[in-house]
């Protein structure tokens, strides 16, 4: 990896692990000026890191303003975003657990790896990477359900992003990896059913972990 490279990837992942431990607030204005001073990097960087953030819709970028963190989603539309995962998800995992072959499913044990050697000592930075290899996961099972409208629909949600946001605690990710064990082993023995029902506990656990800290924004 070329040196622009890797720096350009440590501010990303800097201004991740800030958005999703809520160190940068929803709906607060990011000073690239500022970030410029604090970090010592150029304005390059930043931008490159700020449109990355931008596509993952943790950043919104309004005219003649600049960028800003994207609000929290409310408790509608958090309950929305679970009612459309649990429509699409599970039967994405079905559809992928009989079309995925050996390299697709070499693929993915390497995303569910990735989160359980997620480590450091910035557990905030750990905690950004998580969250980041996790859509990464949902996004990689979706792709490979061979139906790109639910692909594309789930990565237009933003909700694994957004969601990470609302708790920032090592049970959200102990807890994650077992369920996601759960699903890679389901779609490994090529078991539809087992690969439906294993999305559908995921989700649901996610969403009754993460629904009672809306009390606390």
């Amino acid at each position: 990896m070329s040196a622009r490279r890797a720096l350009g990837d440590e501010i990303y992942e800097t201004l991740l692990s800030r958005l999703i431990s809520l160190a940068i607030a929803p709906g607060s204005r990011i000073a690239v000026d500022a970030l410029v001073r604090e970090l010592g990097v150029s304005q390059t960087p930043i931008r490159a890191a700020l449109i990355r953030l931008e596509n993952e819709g943790l950043v919104v970028k309004t005219h003649n303003v600049g960028y800003s963190a994207a609000a929290m989603p409310t408790r509608d539309r958090f309950k929305q975003i679970y009612d459309m995962r649990m429509l699409l998800e599970p039967y994405a995992a079905a559809e992928a657990a009989q079309l995925m072959d050996d390299a697709a499913l070499a693929e993915l044990k390497t995303l569910a790896e990735s989160m359980e050697n997620v480590s450091g000592g910035n557990a905030q930075v750990a905690y950004g990477k998580f969250a980041l290899q996790d859509a990464k996961f949902h996004a990689w099972i979706a792709a490979c359900s061979g139906n790109e409208l639910i692909a594309e629909t789930l990565s237009r949600l933003h909700a694994h992003m957004h969601v990470f946001r609302l708790r920032f605690h090592s049970r959200v990710t102990e807890e994650a990896i077992t369920e996601h064990a759960d699903i890679v082993k389901a779609l490994c023995a090529r078991d539809a059913e087992a690969a439906r029902d294993a999305m559908a506990h995921h989700i649901a656990c996610s969403r009754d972990r993460m629904a009672p800290f809306f009390d606390n924004l």
